[in-house]
């Protein structure tokens, strides 16, 4: 698979052996921030295909239209819609407000204590103490620090506080405009073989459904609606000691996260078991829900390679089952090339990343730290820093070159001779020659390895010490005579 790299240089030695965390949703995330609306309808192309939307509800979904919810023009219940309008008129920094960033940084701390206190019979069932509600209400309205661990207050007061704060938010945490969504994924159910629906729901497409309508919601909303249904998801695990199962949790959440704001049960009527069954499913699922599927990923990393994005999850199981054996070939080529590119570019940023390095130690104030980082760099001649040149291997020492007389002598007499450096092309003089160097190359003979000039001059050498061997012997007869 493709990789981008980056080099990065740390000067924090407690941060070098950490552990790299990748992140599979990079690109998506990329690509929600970057371009909202490719991803938009990117992600929603891709719920048409599971939930059958018509175009009031779709355009609803995209933001469009204004949602239509049930009970709007119903006059039934008139009295107790305008009790809770009432309640969310009081409003205050985090309660009854818009959710934002603080309202979640304040609220996590409930999410917080409520995680360390899971094994109290009847959370979220049983409502706790009124007056000490209030204290911790107005605490978190003020922004103020709260000891929760004190003993002060109590895990059923934060329990109910916290499905306090959720019911007076100005609209649901999983919004109106995906009202009608979860209706229709709530629906998704498994076909027999002769194509017949069947009362099992299909949990896959469910699933699937679902993480891709949490792609599109507002990220505060993405953010608390995790944070909550973990909460509920660990508190569901510990049944046996709290007495609050998956469904018992939905039952006391689903009012205060799906339910449109001002209904009452008679608004939704048979679809009240829809969407406590939608809860249910999303709380035992909760783990799942918030990695975007597979395709999705591809797409948004294929976008930001340059290549061509599809849209759908078809479009992928297509193209990779179709002509796989003939794309072989053009995939090993294009995967060379691709690792080609992919040093060259790795080796580009690792130069340009070490000259960076460089120029910052030589623009340090004058240090012993200083001094030990330059000792680094010198210990390393290789590295590409400013200024500096590849080097380049010595030249091989040449031979000093010996004559035979000042061998002889340090054979002979043991003495150190200075020689003088004399040119190549220089022969010696022949009175220089005597008769332990011609007894020397008659046992030697002439090396092969010797150079023409040097064989000529010692052949010299040998006829000149022969003719005045002659001339004494000659002399020495004649005097005998």
């Amino acid at each position: 698979s493709d990789a981008i790299c980056s080099f990065v240089i740390c000067n924090d030695s407690s941060l070098r052996s950490q552990p790299i965390i990748f992140n599979p949703d990079f690109f998506v995330e990329k690509l929600r921030h970057e371009k909202p609306e490719v991803f938009t309808e990117l992600v929603v192309s891709n719920i048409t295909r599971l939930i059958d939307l018509p175009g009031a509800e779709l355009a609803q979904l995209m933001g469009e239209e204004d949602p239509k919810l049930p009970g709007a023009n119903s006059t039934a219940s008139g009295f107790f819609r305008s009790l809770m309008s009432l309640k969310r008129k009081e409003k205050g920094v985090v309660f009854g407000s818009p959710l934002t960033e603080e309202g979640i940084a304040q609220v996590s701390q409930l999410i917080e204590y409520l995680h360390k206190n899971l094994r109290a019979e009847g959370l979220f069932r049983v409502p706790g103490n009124s007056i000490r509600q209030q204290i911790l209400k107005d605490a978190l309205n003020s922004g103020t620090d709260i000891d929760l661990d004190s003993g002060e207050f109590h895990s059923n007061d934060v329990a109910t506080l916290l499905k306090m704060f959720l019911g007076e938010l100005p609209e649901p945490l999983l919004t109106h405009k995906h009202f009608h969504a979860h209706l229709k994924i709530a629906d998704l159910m498994l076909f027999d073989e002769k194509g017949n629906k069947t009362s099992t729901p299909d949990k896959e497409r469910q699933i699937e459904a679902l993480q891709l309508l949490f792609l599109i919601l507002p990220a505060p909303n993405r953010s608390l609606l995790k944070l909550l249904l973990d909460l509920l998801y660990q508190t569901a695990k510990k049944q046996d000691k709290n007495k609050m199962s998956a469904h018992n949790l939905a039952l006391m959440f689903a009012p205060h996260i799906l339910w449109p704001r001002n209904v009452t049960a008679n608004d939704l009527q048979e679809n009240i078991t829809k969407l406590n069954n939608g809860v249910t499913f999303m709380i035992k699922h909760s783990q799942k829900l918030f990695k975007a599927p597979a395709y999705i990923r591809e797409c948004a990393r294929l976008h930001y390679l340059g290549s061509r994005a599809h849209t759908s999850k078809d479009d992928l199981d297509l193209l990779t089952s179709s002509g796989s054996n003939e794309l072989q070939p053009l995939k090993s080529q294009k995967r060379s090339r691709l690792d080609t590119c992919h040093q060259e570019e790795t080796q580009q940023r690792t130069e340009e990343a070490l000259k960076e390095l460089f120029r910052h130690v030589n623009n340090m104030p004058d240090s012993a730290k200083k001094k030990k980082l330059i000792r680094q760099f010198n210990k390393h001649p290789t590295a590409l820093t400013p200024g500096s040149e590849v080097p380049t291997s010595p030249a091989p020492r040449r031979t000093r070159s010996r004559s035979f007389s000042g061998l002889i002598k340090r054979k002979v007499l043991g003495t150190p001779v200075i020689l003088e450096r004399k040119s190549r092309d220089t022969t010696p003089e022949p009175e220089r020659v005597s008769k332990e160097n011609v007894h020397l190359l008659q046992k030697c003979g002439s090396p092969a390895h010797m150079s023409q000039a040097k064989l000529k001059t010692l052949e010299g050498r040998k006829e000149e010490s022969c003719r005045r061997m002659r001339t004494r012997l000659l002399s020495k007869d004649s005097s005998s005579l």
